[in-house]
């Protein structure tokens, strides 16, 4: 065995210690401050009472999905509440919006889309059930744009993907204004 076989181990076992001491300092916690301080500031008062909110009923497959997507962030997965205290009813209207058009290469003046983008618009009002008063109205929207290829079944999946995409940020979107009507609105 030479020696610089034992040099090489050496450093390696060097290069070793040094790497699991550097990974024994990575925690999940705050580098700065507790987490009991963390948790009791993430329940702001707004955001405390979204899980009192129940969200209307809908009628189009896009609004059933912004209504899923809210439901779900107010009650973290566990359903509607039994005894809201607040309803939010919301009316969705959607958009197609073609994009990109490119005159075809055999001559002819049509047009053929290649790029698309879908609106979800949401009109929300935000109503306290016990007094029957409006806390809150307002508007929401989300745009996702797709490709529109010559296939017709790539392009319709390519708008309903671009649509689903949309439902997902406009309830993340709505999520957030009622936290804020909410913190307004008071106790």
């Amino acid at each position: 065995m030479s020696s610089s076989d034992r040099m090489g181990r050496g450093a390696a076992r060097i290069v070793a210690v040094m790497c699991v001491a550097g990974l024994a300092g990575c925690t999940v916690e705050p580098l700065y401050g507790s987490s009991a301080r963390l948790e009791t500031a993430s329940v702001e008062p707004g955001a405390a009472r979204l899980t009192s909110v129940s969200v209307a009923p809908v009628d189009t497959r896009e609004a059933q999905q912004v209504r899923n997507h809210l439901i779900f962030m107010f009650n973290g997965g566990a359903g509607q509440p039994a005894d809201a205290r607040y309803r939010l009813g919301f009316d969705l209207t959607k958009r197609d919006l073609r994009v990109l058009d490119v005159q075809l290469s055999d001559g002819s003046n049509d047009l053929d889309p290649t790029a698309g983008t879908v609106e979800l618009r949401a009109d929300y009002v935000l109503t306290d059930m016990q007094t029957g008063e409006k806390v809150a109205t307002g508007t929401r929207s989300a745009m996702a744009s797709y490709d529109r290829p010559r296939q017709f079944y790539s392009a319709w999946r390519g708008e309903k993907d671009a649509a689903d995409r949309a439902a997902r940020e406009l309830a993340e979107f709505m999520r957030l204004a009622v936290a804020q009507d909410l913190k307004r609105a008071g106790p």
